[in-house]
């Protein structure tokens, strides 16, 4: 085992000025694009005094790379505004720890004022139904829904699931051993294994799975083709209609069976019913496929990790929350909330009916926090990372989705001593114009 313990991103230089298109077609632009002049529109806004509105593109960036427009905001004492690709107007960014922290628990900041609004955004239409969501509630609405879901996420539910996800990891890399050598870790695990085990979680049996990774993707890549997103999350939605009806007609002890039950408790709407399951299946199929692939890519790039892991397995669980606080693991942010009246934070005055993005990402590289944040360091003990949101909207299947990291990275450990890319690290390309990124292949070898 090494002494050095840490070790920063690598670079790719190489590669800088050959990124794919910009989320929304904007022109192609380098690696690290400016932030001067040419990035920012004068603009005297209400309680803005004289700030300037930082245009963001949001580049696609690949492997490990962090976005330097998020860096710079780092070194900002207090929130800027912003414009992004889609919508309209321009919005609040927060992206120091504190700030997030505080605006994203702060209730005088809602999510169900969106509801109707066009404002500056990520992406060209929303993933989440506006009307019957988890992401458009507030509290006390919020909590309500929430308690419906959780009932299928306890820790008692979790150990369930887990032997059966292991059978399933299992079962997937014997039959990528059979495919022989080399092989594609996407293919044959990332993709796969996140959908069987939110499937699973669900209830949802295998005739209606068919296609679930493929459209789950193009739901959640809207920067590229806006109308192909929205049939594919139009076809998930139609899948969850029908195996609710399913688990109406055969109940079963499941997380179909739970929202069925709260429907007709009145605890819950149908359409919240439908909306709260397609949220659960597209981002626990999309997000933990990328997520796991990136921490396996950055463990592959760092090869004294790798060791570390293999010699200390119990180690496994808290590298896989500095993996999640390391990784940018997404494009831009995410949903905004909307001041319901004037507030000052941040070192600024947010007047009612301004919007208010709070970027986790930045928030997880903030030094003040995480001492030399740029630095993958398995020492840092319990920390808390903010991968999974803050506040009543932190993500309800972190669990689930810790679980399945920690169940990939030790099983590909344990059966792989000799685990390796396939292919120089510079050759891989990462999906353009994705909400989460993630590599398109992850070429391996064992």
């Amino acid at each position: 085992m090494t002494e050095d313990r840490t070790t920063t991103a690598p670079a790719h230089p190489e590669r800088d000025g050959h990124r794919p298109a910009n989320v929304g077609g904007c022109p192609e632009s380098h690696a690290h694009p400016p932030t001067g002049p040419d990035r920012t529109t004068a603009a005297h806004p209400p309680g803005g005094g004289g700030d300037q509105v930082h245009t963001w593109p949001l580049d696609d960036f690949e492997a490990l790379d962090f976005d330097p427009f998020l860096a710079d905001r780092l070194r900002d004492a207090r929130a800027v505004r912003i414009r992004l690709p889609f919508g309209e107007g321009d919005a609040w960014l927060m992206s120091r720890y504190a700030h997030v922290k505080a605006a994203t628990t702060d209730p005088r900041f809602s999510r169900s004022e969106l509801v109707g609004r066009t404002v500056t955004a990520s992406s060209p239409h929303a993933i989440a139904s506006q009307q019957a969501s988890l992401n458009y509630a507030d509290p006390p609405r919020l909590n309500n829904m929430r308690r419906v879901v959780a009932r299928a996420f306890t820790g008692k539910a979790m150990q369930r699931l887990r032997p059966l996800a292991q059978a399933t990891v299992d079962g997937l890399l014997d039959a990528m051993e059979r495919s022989g050598k080399p092989a594609d870790l996407v293919e044959h695990l990332h993709g796969p294994f996140p959908l069987a085990v939110v499937s699973d979680l669900l209830g949802m049996p295998a005739a209606l799975r068919a296609d679930m990774v493929s459209w789950a993707n193009i739901a959640m890549t809207p920067g590229l083709a806006p109308k192909a997103s929205t049939d594919a999350l139009a076809t998930v939605r139609e899948t969850i209609v029908k195996l609710l009806a399913l688990r109406r007609a055969e109940p079963a002890d499941d997380l179909a069976g739970v929202l069925v039950a709260a429907t007709d408790a009145g605890e819950i709407t149908e359409p919240e019913a439908i909306s709260l399951a397609t949220a659960i299946l597209v981002s626990g199929t999309h997000a933990v496929r990328n997520n796991s692939a990136n921490m396996i890519y950055a463990l592959l790039t760092h090869p004294e990790h790798l060791a570390r892991l293999r010699a200390e397995p119990d180690l496994i669980p808290q590298a896989v929350d500095e993996l999640l606080r390391f990784i940018p693991h997404r494009s831009g942010v995410g949903l905004p909330r909307i001041a319901t009246q004037d507030v000052e934070i941040a070192g600024v005055t947010i007047r009612a009916g301004e919007a208010v993005y709070s970027s986790y990402l930045a928030a997880n590289r903030d030094p003040e926090v995480f001492p030399d944040p740029d630095t993958l360091d398995f020492d840092r003990g319990p920390i808390a990372h903010m991968a999974f949101g803050n506040g009543p909207h932190h993500c309800v299947g972190s669990m689930l989705a810790r679980m399945e990291s920690e169940l990939m990275l030790k099983t590909l450990l344990d059966r792989y001593p000799d685990l390796a890319l396939a292919v120089p690290a510079d050759t891989l390309t990462w999906q353009p114009g994705a909400l989460i990124r993630g590599p398109i292949t992850l070429p391996i070898t064992w």
